[in-house]
C-alpha cells in the first residue's frame, strides 16, 4: 500500500467502493482547504443528535489507494462516532502529490512543523475548529500504512494540538528520508527510529495496530513507532522519575488471537498500546470488508482507538497554528 513496487494491487483508478453513509442524523460533506502552496480536498463526518457542546475531533488518514469514502467505510469510524459523538475528518491526498494517492511520509520534506503535508493537515484541523465546535483538547490523528506513518509524523510536530495518535500497520518517525530507504524499511523494518534530539517533543500517547502476517510493511516497524514515543517522553521527564511499567497480555477477540502490550508513565498514565494481531496481513483489522486494506475479524481497532483516544487530553493550542506552508517540491513515487 505504501508503494505499489511491493503491493500486489495496481491501480491509477479512484476507489470503486460505495460511498459510506452517515449514521442516523449525521452528515457527511465534502469540503476543501486552501493553504499557500497547495489545496487539500477533505471530507468531514458532524454526528447528528450531539449539540449544545465543543466535540472531541478524529482526523483519520487513509492509505494508499484509498479515499475518504473508501476509509471511512472500512473503518467504521463514522458509526463509532455516532455513538460517542465525535467528528471525524478525512483528508484525501491528491493524484498529483503523489500517484498512487500516498501520503509522502518517505520525504523529508515532510517531516517538519509548519512544511508539507503535516502543514496542509494541521490546516484542515484549523478550518474545522473555526467552522465547528470542537474540543481543542482532545484533537486526534490516526491512520493507516501511509496514512498511519504520517499520523506518528503530525504527533511528533503538532504534539501541542494532537492528544493522542494512532498507528496501524505504519512506520516511525524519520524511518526513511528517500524511496529507496522506504522500501528498505517496509521490507526489513526500520534499522532504528530516528533520535530525539534536541528540545524533544512531548511523548503523545500513540496506539499501535499491526498483523503478524503483514508481507508490505514489516511488523517491526511497530516496535520503532512503540519506543519513539517512550523515549519522546521519558526525554521530558525528571531524573528519578523515569520508572515506567510493562504489561503484556494475550486474548482472543472475534475469532482472533492477539497479544497487546501497555506501557504506563509513573503515575499510572497510559503511554502506548502496541496490538499485535495473529494471522493478519497488511488490513484495518475489524473492519467492513466493503472497504478496502480490511480485516472483518479479530479485534475492533477504530473501536480500541477511540476508547484510547477519549481517555486523552491535552492542553489544546498554546498559540496559533503556522499561517501558511512554504512550497515543496513534492516527488510522486
Amino acid at each position: 500500500m505504501l508503494h505499489t513496487m511491493l503491493d500486489a494491487w495496481s491501480s491509477f483508478a479512484l476507489s470503486p467502493f460505495a460511498p459510506a453513509r452517515a449514521s442516523s442524523g449525521g452528515a457527511f460533506t465534502a469540503d476543501r482547504y486552501h493553504g499557500h502552496a497547495r489545496s487539500l480536498r477533505y471530507k468531514l463526518f458532524v454526528p447528528g443528535g450531539h449539540g449544545g457542546g465543543p466535540l472531541p475531533l478524529v482526523v483519520m488518514l487513509h492509505g494508499g489507494g484509498q479515499d475518504a469514502d473508501d476509509f471511512a467505510l472500512g473503518t467504521g469510524m463514522n458509526e463509532l462516532a455516532q455513538e460517542a459523538g465525535c467528528l471525524v475528518a478525512y483528508p484525501e491526498q491528491a493524484a498529483d502529490a503523489n500517484w498512487s494517492r500516498c501520503w509522502n511520509w518517505f520525504d523529508d520534506g515532510h517531516h517538519q512543523r509548519g512544511r508539507g503535508e503535516p502543514a496542509l493537515i494541521a490546516g484542515v484541523v484549523r478550518k474545522v475548529m473555526a467552522e465547528h465546535a470542537v474540543d481543542r483538547t482532545r484533537v486526534y490523528v490516526a491512520g493507516l500504512s501511509a496514512g498511519g506513518a504520517m499520523a506518528v509524523i503530525l504527533g511528533r510536530t503538532y504534539p501541542d494540538l494532537f492528544a493522542a495518535v494512532g498507528c496501524h500497520s505504519g512506520l516511525a518517525y524519520g524511518s526513511a528520508t528517500d524511496h529507496y530507504g522506504a522500501m528498505l524499511a517496509m521490507r526489513d523494518g526500520a534499522a532504528a527510529p530516528a533520535p530525539v534530539r534536541g528540545n524533544a517533543p512531548s511523548g503523545v500517547p500513540t496506539i499501535v495496530f499491526h498483523g503478524d502476517q503483514d508481507s508490505t510493511v514489516h511488523p517491526n516497524n511497530s516496535a520503532g513507532v512503540i519506543q519513539q514515543t517512550i523515549d519522546a517522553y521519558t526525554a521530558q521527564m525528571p531524573r528519578g522519575r523515569l520508572a515506567l511499567s510493562l504489561s503484556q497480555e494475550r486474548g482472543e477477540m472475534a475469532g482472533r488471537g492477539f497479544t497487546r502490550h501497555v506501557h504506563k508513565g509513573p503515575a499510572g498514565n497510559i503511554l502506548a498500546e502496541h496490538w499485535t494481531l495473529d494471522g493478519v496481513g497488511h488490513a484495518w483489522c475489524g473492519g467492513n470488508r466493503r472497504g478496502s486494506y480490511t480485516e472483518a475479524g479479530g479485534p475492533d481497532a477504530s473501536r480500541e482507538m477511540l476508547r484510547f483516544f477519549l481517555r486523552h487530553r491535552c492542553a489544546g493550542l498554546r498559540g496559533e497554528l503556522d499561517p501558511v506552508e512554504p512550497a515543496v517540491t513534492v516527488q510522486p513515487v
